[in-house]
């Protein structure tokens, strides 16, 4: 009898001891979630697991506990999850230098942007005043400013304030003497505005590169916080890579030696700016690719801004007649990158506002790209497409959109367009329908850095005051899946790395957020309001709101 006991007890051992063996070493395990994978079939699951920061394996906690031993467990309680974030167009570096600046965004009126100048420059004291954010769309005058009160007020120290799109610039007499400008200074690609005689002190798209060229560099010190800052912010709204739409050589290694010391933990896509020395240092090699930067895209604007008017019109302006806006370069300068661009292993992304300039970047592109060939070259914005050139859009021409650019300018730019003109604007679904994916972004910080603001201009096409009832040209909104593809893995897929992120998935990074409601089932306004609980990158937690 005892020998019977003591053989059962040796056997139970070890089943226990073999089953124990069998069981997978996991770095962790998230459960008790509503796991949005956004895979093919969009599946919803309850459970993953993390290891040596990739996701390992999907499913139910109870079949992933019998399968893996856990260094973590972490209980979602019944929270929503989704893929980190990807931000397919903003300004990262641009938004952390911008927290050092003068912040004029929600400014009502030239008294306020004065007010917040002087306010600025007496707790900081500046040699070199800066800031971004006007728009005299907002104000009760909505024409541009003159820079007399800005003369009065600091007559020896230099003020450059961007308008909120970057494509105007309002400066003061002492930057204008700085950067040698004059009545007779030309303007190809822009505008430097005169009235009777005088400079306004409003300069529009390539000549505002005079008064950053007279401006101070910022130090490494300011560079580096200003990488920290924006990443700070990023995560805090769930963004775990961002697209940066055009940086410099020395930003970029810059970013690379923050990142190889784990002090930079954000994933960004580099757009080189257009500009000879990026272009020859990259262009004749590879794409520069880490697990956390991707450079392998160039950035060209192809015109201005529809807010002040330098977007490039096949007709003129509805309500400045005789004015057609303007291409930045000649398009024979733009060919001629374009081909350069071709010729190497890099994408190429193309800024264009108005439908003449989104034409010339189609045609080109269409031109340029052979049958079946996969570049995925972006056109950034493809804000006013004329009727007939919507056909040029595909898996490889890719609309790259920011969703809140249409809430923020339905209040004007029929008013720019016309009628007609109108129904080919901010035409998110029409897009996807043509080209299969959809690029979605921010632009900030043109627009506030909130995803969730994006989310809901894409689904209801309102801004948060929930005007206008019913939405902005409905029929172009996009669905809460759509809008989720767009945000994740289809913005993957414009970056060339859907194999890596965009969806929770075997072998993909452990970049995901934790939400405080369900996005995709909450009332519609209450979307804007939804909030990032917790932010993981490669499996490590880099925010936490609780």
């Amino acid at each position: 009898m005892m020998k019977n006991i003591l053989i059962a007890v040796l056997l139970s051992t070890m089943l226990f001891s073999c089953n124990a063996v069998e069981r997978q070493e996991a770095d962790l395990l998230v459960f008790n979630a509503e796991v949005y994978t956004v895979n093919d079939n969009f599946d919803i699951v309850e459970a993953f697991v993390v290891k040596e920061g990739k996701i390992l394996e999907t499913g139910t906690a109870e079949a992933l506990r019998e399968k893996f031993e856990f260094g973590e467990q972490l209980d979602a309680q019944g929270r929503t999850v989704l893929p980190g974030f990807i931000d397919g167009h903003a300004h990262f570096y641009r938004l952390g230098l911008q927290q050092q600046k003068v912040d004029l965004t929600g400014t009502k009126s030239f008294d306020e942007v004065v007010e917040r100048i002087v306010a600025f420059q007496k707790e900081h004291n500046d040699d070199f005043i800066t800031g971004r954010g006007w728009d005299q769309n907002d104000w009760e005058v909505k024409e541009f400013p003159i820079k007399d009160t800005l003369d009065k007020l600091f007559p020896d120290t230099p003020i450059a304030v961007t308008r909120i799109d970057g494509h105007a610039l309002l400066v003061n007499q002492a930057a204008l003497d700085l950067a040698g400008i004059t009545v007779d200074t030309p303007a190809q690609g822009g505008a430097i505005e005169v009235k009777d005689g005088k400079l306004t002190g409003i300069l529009i798209d390539n000549p505002m590169g005079l008064v950053a060229n007279a401006q101070p560099e910022p130090s490494i010190e300011e560079q580096v916080n200003a990488l920290l800052e924006a990443e700070k912010i990023s995560f805090e709204y769930g963004l775990t890579t961002v697209v940066d739409a055009g940086i410099d050589k020395n930003t970029v290694e810059l970013i690379d030696s923050l990142q190889q010391r784990n002090e930079l933990k954000i994933r960004l896509y580099a757009m080189l700016s257009n500009t000879p020395e990026n272009l020859d240092h990259y262009l004749g090699g590879d794409p520069v690719k880490t697990e956390r930067l991707n450079v392998r895209s160039v950035k060209f604007y192809g015109d201005g801004a529809l807010g002040s008017r330098g977007a490039a019109l096949k007709a003129p302006y509805s309500d400045h007649a005789g004015h057609y806006g303007a291409l930045l370069s000649p398009v024979e300068d733009f060919r001629k990158i374009a081909e350069r661009v071709a010729a190497s292993k890099f994408q190429m992304n193309t800024h264009a506002i108005g439908d003449s300039a989104n034409v010339v970047v189609l045609e080109t592109y269409k031109e340029l790209l052979s049958d079946g060939e996969d570049r995925r070259w972006r056109v950034e914005h493809a804000q006013i497409i004329d009727e007939e050139d919507f056909k040029y859009f595909s898996k490889n021409i890719i609309p790259s959109v920011q969703p809140t650019h249409a809430t923020s300018d339905m209040y004007w730019a029929e008013d720019r367009l016309g009628p007609q003109r109108i129904k080919g604007a901010y035409a998110f679904k029409r897009l996807l329908d043509q080209a299969g994916v959809i690029a979605l972004g921010t632009d900030f910080p043109v627009e506030e850095v909130s995803p969730f603001y994006t989310f809901y201009s894409s689904v209801a096409r309102k801004d948060l005051e929930n005007y206008p009832e019913g939405g902005y040209m409905p029929e172009q909104a996009l669905s809460r899946e759509e809008t989720l593809k767009g945000m994740t893995i289809w913005a993957a897929y414009s970056n060339f790395e859907e194999d890596e992120k965009g969806s929770i998935e075997p072998g993909k990074f452990a970049d995901f957020i934790i939400l405080d409601r369900n996005i995709m089932t909450v009332g519609e306004d209450e979307i804007p309001n939804v909030e990032v609980l917790q932010t993981w990158v490669n499996g490590e937690r880099v925010f936490s709101r609780e």
